[in-house]
């Protein structure tokens, strides 16, 4: 049961029973009033533990935004370069958090800590004072009544009047605040109800618009997450088979480690302990040097070098080679040794000491010395010699292979993936290298081979040609590409590459290439997704000629190499490149563009177009590589590597700026000064579409051409030259899901197939059709058909 109600008429009979209800009245207020302070004690430590957590998220956060991943090599695929931004993007992300949950904290102040104290401080301690006045006119009131009551009746009356008086009116004072304390009482147990559980609701309130801030901000990151893992499987398949080419060639090396010697601009270079004379009578000592010879220029290069004192290297020393003679034991009490004269010192020559009587032969044999000896052969110059040759039986071969593949197993999980038993594969490919048997082999009816040793035999015979499909000679060419550029421009100079290919290795790589773009279709089933295939034919038709650790870190890039020629099969090898286009001198080291999110939190969503407009302008085929156009297509799901989901942006200002990137200081930096070594002249202009040379080029040798990558006019304004004609009904598929945040716009899950699509006046949006209803459709979220 509740407390009882405080009657008024109850203040003039001031019975026990009334004193009782006001004393529980009293007590409940008491607790009320522990109760809140107990709260706000705990309300400012939840505020302070807030402020806590909000530094340590904020400081987590910086410490991502600073940390930034070193790659080995010169170049970072689009993959590796999304994962190395991650960090930033997980940066801003806490940090969005943390800005809600600061607003939260000032609003926990201001909604819950101010209200309850002020509740407390106004409205308990009025109470407080009025009880405080209540008991102390109680004690004054009963105790005038007792003595007045012990007066004695003997007393002048004037006297007993004037004291009766006295007494009424105490009385009278009496029961007034007795009337008000009870009236406060009863109001302050009705008032605290609202009075205190409306602070409390704003503190919820505040407390689940952080939340939902923090939801909204989950349903961003999540279309982010999306790709992010997209990039990291890409990483992780490129790593395993990085990691294996690897460990192969460390045992290589650790093998026969001279047949692998690094080719170098000098004839020998190795560390020589060189004697330092002294006066006497303190002898001499030998120093280390690593010592380098320069043999055409006759120059001798020695630095002393201790790997013990941390690795410091000191002043070196370069001369002339006059001579060298070897020292003979009987001379020295030293092994190895043998002396060096420099040109400009004649008569004093320098005492050397090699580790082994092997490497002084090395040294003598490159500085010319008397027990030189005949040069040695370098193994890892010569060109691998094998049984497969790129003839008749090698086409016979590929083509049998792919037939039966096709027929067999076109669907098998892990095509190409799945090796077979080495000897079944050799025995397999001895049969069909041999002229006789070759043609005897029916590899399609036959189930004598399985299917995995019928692809791993087509790779082998592929690895076993003396030279890679794609050539030494194209092989740096081949990789600059995928290292930088927008995914148009790496399309065009692979293109350009493909037909500088030998006629037999195009036409072979044609057939294969076709094959592999089949498989791919059938992911689903096999899993071989081209990203998949990238990871498996990169090392087998690409190889540097030299194996060292920084040509198998390119080993990613060959892999790309492969998914654009995959992805654009019927560009590349049934289409010209525009032959009139000149070589340029330099390349562009643009950065290629980041994969998409659907929008971040603030200050983007208000871009979206509100409205939908049906133009009639024709949407110029995919495979058309006119550059004003925005439908750069995309790579698929699995392949994030050799196409950037989105849009190449083409109306950026021509010219110098091309060869510019903004650094994070806000500085221009001529990219193309900074990284000279990066400037090949074969590479293909594609790769430095809007450079001043190729601009003034182009347009003079085909100023009506489709394919001139030279231009200098705004997609806009491309469009707006061109004739008005029918617009053309195109289909696209959705490659990312994506959730409409407009009336205008259209929902859709990956996979989904828009009919009528076309071009709309806002940039980078299409207008398409999907279950009936047309609406927007962002243009780097779909692939057109």
């Amino acid at each position: 049961m509740g407390l009882q109600p405080l009657e008024f008429s109850d203040c003039y009979l001031d019975s026990p029973w009334f004193r009782e209800r006001i004393r529980a009245h009293e007590a409940e207020l008491e607790k009320t009033n522990k109760f809140i302070k107990e709260l706000l004690k705990d309300g400012k430590n939840l505020i302070a533990a807030t402020k806590s957590l909000s530094l340590a998220q904020r400081k987590f956060a910086h410490s991502l935004r600073d940390f930034k991943f070193e790659f080995i090599g010169d170049a970072e695929t689009d993959d590796e370069r999304c994962i190395d931004a991650s960090l930033r993007e997980f940066s801003n992300f806490l940090r969005n958090l943390e800005e809600q949950r600061e607003i939260m904290a000032l609003s926990v102040t201001e909604t819950l800590i101010k209200p309850l104290e002020k509740f407390r401080k106004e409205k308990l301690g009025a109470v407080k004072e009025e009880k405080k006045k209540f008991d102390k006119e109680t004690e004054k009131n009963y105790s005038l009544l007792d003595k007045h009551l012990n007066l004695s009746a003997k007393k002048k009356d004037a006297h007993l009047q004037e004291a009766d008086i006295q007494v009424e009116q105490n009385r009278k004072h009496f029961y007034e605040l007795s009337l008000e304390y009870v009236c406060k009482l009863q109001e302050i147990q009705e008032r605290k109800k609202f009075e205190f559980v409306e602070p409390m609701l704003s503190f919820f309130q505040g407390m689940f618009t952080f939340y939902h801030q923090g939801h909204e901000l989950a349903k961003d990151f999540n279309h982010y997450k999306m790709e992010l893992q997209i990039n990291i499987q890409n990483t992780r398949n490129r790593f395993e088979g990085t990691r294996s080419e690897v460990e192969d060639l460390m045992n290589k090396i650790r093998q026969n480690p001279k047949e692998h010697k690094r080719a170098s601009q000098f004839a020998v270079e190795g560390y020589l302990y060189v004697q330092e004379k002294r006066p006497a009578p303190f002898g001499s000592s030998w120093v280390k040097h690593y010592c380098m010879y320069r043999k055409a220029a006759k120059k001798f290069t020695m630095i002393p070098f201790e790997h013990r004192s941390g690795g410091k290297i000191g002043d070196g020393d370069v001369f002339s080679l006059k001579e060298c003679t070897k020292r003979h034991t009987d001379s020295i009490d030293r092994r190895f040794c043998f002396d060096v004269e420099a040109a400009d010192r004649p008569g004093i020559p320098v005492t050397m000491q090699a580790f082994s009587e092997e490497e002084r032969k090395q040294w003598m044999e490159a500085l010319g010395g008397k027990e030189a000896l005949l040069p040695s052969l370098n193994r890892a110059n010569l060109r691998r010699e094998g049984g497969a040759q790129l003839d008749k039986i090698g086409f016979t071969i590929l083509r049998k292979c792919i037939r039966a593949v096709e027929t067999r197993g076109i669907n098998d999980q892990g095509l190409y993936r799945v090796v077979g038993v080495s000897s079944k594969v050799q025995r397999l490919l001895s049969v069909l290298m041999d002229a006789k048997t070759c043609n005897e082999v029916d590899l399609e009816n036959s189930l004598d081979w399985e299917v995995k040793t019928i692809t791993s035999a087509l790779k082998q015979y592929l690895r076993s040609l003396p030279e890679p499909l794609m050539t030494y000679d194209l092989h740096g060419e081949f990789i600059i590409p995928a290292k930088c550029g927008s995914p148009e421009s790496r399309v065009n100079a692979i293109h350009f590459l493909v037909h500088r290919l030998p006629e037999k290795n195009k036409e072979m790589l044609d057939i294969l290439v076709k094959h592999l773009t089949n498989v791919s279709n059938h992911a689903k089933q096999n899993l071989m997704t081209v990203a998949n295939l990238g990871v498996v034919f990169g090392p087998t038709l690409m190889r540097p000629q030299e194996e060292t650790v920084a040509a198998i870190m390119d080993l990613k890039f060959q892999n790309i190499v492969v998914e654009i020629l995959i992805e654009n099969h019927e560009k590349i090898f049934r289409t010209m490149p525009d032959a009139t286009l000149p070589e340029p001198v330099s390349m562009s080291m643009s950065p290629p563009n980041a994969p998409p999110r659907q929008s971040k939190r603030q200050g983007q969503r208000n871009k979206r177009p509100v409205a939908v407009y049906n133009l009639c302008l024709e949407l110029e085929d995919a495979d058309n590589p006119s550059p004003p156009k925005e439908d750069t297509p995309t790579g698929s799901l699995d392949s994030l590597s050799s196409h950037s989901p989105t849009p190449a942006i083409l109306s950026s200002s021509p010219g110098p700026e091309k060869n510019h990137l903004l650094t994070d200081g806000g500085e221009l930096v001529d990219w193309a000064s900074n990284h000279p070594s990066q400037a090949r002249p074969p590479m293909v202009q594609w790769l430095n579409p809007q450079s001043p040379t190729s601009l003034s080029t182009s347009t003079a040798a085909t100023p009506s051409s489709p394919m001139s990558p030279s231009f200098s006019f705004s997609p806009s304004a491309a469009v707006a030259d061109k004739p008005t004609e029918s617009a053309v009904s195109r289909k696209a598929r959705a490659v990312y899901p994506c959730e409409a945040e407009h009336s205008s716009e259209l929902s859709f899950e990956i996979g989904a197939v828009f009919e009528d699509v076309q071009t709309s006046r806002e940039p980078g949006w299409l207008e398409g059709t999907l279950n009936g209803k047309r609406g927007l459709i962002p243009q780097n979220y779909v692939k057109l058909l």
